[in-house]
């Protein structure tokens, strides 16, 4: 139902987006975008070049007077950086990065020069996910559905004692917490720690990786399907997650942790309150079957650490043959904390796409009313037969 696609270089013009699929009359502009640009610059470990661009999303197709009109949204992010590259002469990249896309962008493309795949492959291109992603929250913001993240480990400095949990109330505490902290950590002790291991890395010019934690809230039961793999909304977000820049594992709620537990203590028992069919934890992380079950959404991403270092790393000059060591490229030390709204916007695409697959309609105005008919986890929305059947097949 909803496609993106986005455009640019790292050192280019500029970067472009084309967001294909959003309903008519959401209100939209390009200061939320900007908001949440600004949060993706913001991030101790941050490298020199977001002390150079102030991102700025100018929309130029499919919003108008302040709302969308279902057609295509288009938007542009200049880079500032370009002024520096435009009229000077390149040097010559022959020396691929271990880590990187250098490499294999050659083997794939043929390219007879590396920064035709440093460009692209670079993640300044997460630039347009997030401003993608800032058109899907606001859409799920219609409907009460929030999403947010936050930094869980940097290096070998992880907050202590985390598991899911069913209370939405605890992630909206934990996202403010986390956007207070310059690692983004909802956890101020934990936070000062990763602090000073950046601080650390930075020091011995080398790089840090992490996991971040993204929790989407009041999101209704029954989006996704068990019926096709590609189907399945854990499916979905994990590859969507997975798809982001050094990220290199995706769990859903508790996902690893449950391996070494028997199943009777992974398991989210139910009871009912007032009709409605509640549990007890959330270790499946909001999902089951690949269906959210109405408990917060729980996405967890493992970013390794930059592949450029200040430190050297053997490599080969493709136009010698000869090993030598990389030349340094700028970047961050430790990018995790400023990945935060990255994952965020992956899996706000994603629960957009769900939501518009579940409700259809061309419009804000058809979908309401379909969202407020959607069958909840309650008693009385699911009747059952009770009675023997056969399957009949012949």
């Amino acid at each position: 139902m909803l496609r993106f696609l986005t455009a640019g270089e790292s050192h280019g013009p500029s970067l472009a987006a084309i967001l294909e699929g959003m309903p008519a009359g959401v209100p939209i502009s390009s200061a939320e975008i900007d908001r949440d640009l600004a949060r993706r610059q913001q991030g101790y470990g941050s490298g020199g070049r977001m002390k150079i661009e102030r991102d700025h999303a100018r929309i130029t197709a499919g919003v108008m007077d302040g709302k969308t009109t279902g057609g295509p949204i288009a938007m542009i992010v200049e880079n500032l950086d370009h002024a520096k590259w435009r009229d000077r002469d390149i040097e010559p990249m022959t020396i691929p990065r271990p880590g990187h896309a250098d490499l294999t962008g050659a083997v794939k493309y043929g390219y007879p020069e590396l920064r035709l795949a440093l460009e692209r492959a670079s993640a300044r291109e997460t630039t347009m996910r997030v401003a993608v992603g800032a058109v899907c929250r606001a859409l799920l913001g219609q409907f009460g559905i929030a999403v947010g993240g936050y930094v869980l480990s940097i290096g070998e400095v992880s907050v202590p004692e985390h598991a899911s949990v069913a209370e939405a109330a605890v992630y909206r505490d934990r996202f403010a917490r986390a956007e207070a902290s310059e690692v983004r950590c909802y956890d101020e002790a934990t936070g000062e720690r990763m602090r000073a291991r950046i601080r650390q890395i930075i020091e011995a010019k080398d790089t840090l990786g992490g996991v971040i934690e993204v929790a989407a809230l009041n999101v209704p039961p029954g989006l996704g399907s068990h019926v096709h793999w590609d189907r399945r909304l854990s499916g979905r977000l994990a590859q969507a997650v997975m798809s982001i820049h050094a990220v290199k594992g995706v769990e859903i709620g508790d996902g690893f942790a449950e391996t070494r537990r028997p199943g009777t203590q992974v398991q989210d028992e139910l009871y009912v309150e007032d009709g409605a069919i509640r549990q007890r934890t959330n270790h499946a992380g909001g999902l089951e079957g690949g269906i959210t079950n109405g408990a917060p959404i729980i996405v967890r991403a493992a970013l390794k650490p930059i592949a450029t270092t200040l430190n050297p790393l053997d490599s080969v000059d493709l136009a010698t043959g000869q090993l030598v060591k990389t030349r340094y490229e700028r970047s961050d030390f430790c990018q995790v904390p400023r990945a935060v709204p990255i994952v965020e916007a992956m899996v706000c695409f994603v629960l957009a796409d769900a939501l518009i697959e579940k409700l259809g309609g061309d419009s804000l105005d058809e979908m309401r009313p379909r969202f407020e008919a959607l069958r909840r986890l309650q008693l009385d929305h699911l009747p059952m037969d009770n009675r023997p059947w056969r399957f009949g097949y012949e």
